[in-house]
């Protein structure tokens, strides 16, 4: 029998309170049919990933199709389904609590507002607005008709990624975020060792996702960190993006080699 929307939300909860676990990010259907079937307790939508899957830039996909998008992965797997759901697609409080209410009703487990205003000049909503928004989005999740537990709220603090690299404010706009109402943090962009401390720290006992820094970092690093969560946000779909490019510029040269590289088609279907 497909597991309820409260009984998801009820084992994402439990993921966060202790341990450390994966959280890959499928951009359609299938790839997170074979997440799930991978055997990974978890999975978070990637807004970059689905936009690119619809041939469309990161941040351009309309509401209507992410709400979509949320609704047909939660319903094609039995794990839960956390969504990326940027800065709520909306500036105002009102709309915001809105498009949250909306998403929650998608039946996912979970999901996370940021404090980016896409707007390149002024990439960070100011210290205060940025709270106030993330008490609205926690007062929206906590309003939605859910039959058990609401959605889980992770806040991003988006510092690092969008040219404000500054640990000191990330770390007190996450903890404002955590006293909020969040009970998940996340500061998306941090590389080193030192970071990932001073966030964990910042906001414990609050659980903390990290974004998989290029370094190389293992799990077993993150864990000994103190991270809770992993997440690779867009990296598995450009990794897939990148293996295409690769044989298509293989096959414009002529040689159909790297399509020995390719899954079987038993493999792909045993997966759906």
């Amino acid at each position: 029998m497909p597991a309820s929307v409260a009984a998801k939300r009820s084992v994402f909860r439990r993921l966060h309170e202790q341990g450390c676990f994966i959280i890959p990010n499928p951009w359609d259907i299938g790839s997170a049919k074979l997440l799930a079937h991978a055997g990974f307790k978890a999975l978070a939508s990637t807004s970059a990933g689905f936009a690119w899957a619809q041939g469309m830039p990161d941040g351009k996909a309309p509401l209507e199709d992410i709400l979509q998008h949320l609704k047909d992965v939660r319903t094609a797997v039995e794990i839960p389904v956390t969504a990326d759901f940027e800065n709520g697609y909306a500036d105002d409080i009102p709309t915001l609590e809105i498009n949250v209410m909306r998403a929650a009703a998608t039946g996912v487990a979970g999901l996370s507002i940021e404090d980016a205003t896409g707007d390149p000049e002024n990439p960070l909503y100011d210290f205060d607005q940025a709270v106030v928004r993330v008490v609205a989005a926690r007062r929206a999740l906590d309003q939605s008709p859910s039959g058990g537990e609401p959605a889980l709220l992770t806040a991003r603090s988006e510092g690092f990624i969008r040219g404000r690299p500054d640990l000191a404010e990330t770390c007190r706009r996450l903890k404002a975020f955590a006293a909020a109402g969040a009970d998940c943090l996340y500061a998306p962009g941090l590389k080193t060792a030192a970071e990932i401390e001073a966030v964990v720290k910042a906001v414990a006992p609050k659980p903390v996702n990290l974004l998989v820094p290029p370094s190389g970092l293992s799990f077993d690093q993150a864990a000994a960190l103190g991270v809770r969560r992993l997440s690779v946000g867009g990296a598995l779909a450009r990794a897939a993006w990148g293996e295409t490019q690769r044989v298509a510029a293989e096959m414009m040269a002529g040689s159909f080699a790297g399509l020995q590289r390719a899954a079987t088609s038993a493999e792909v279907e045993k997966a759906l």
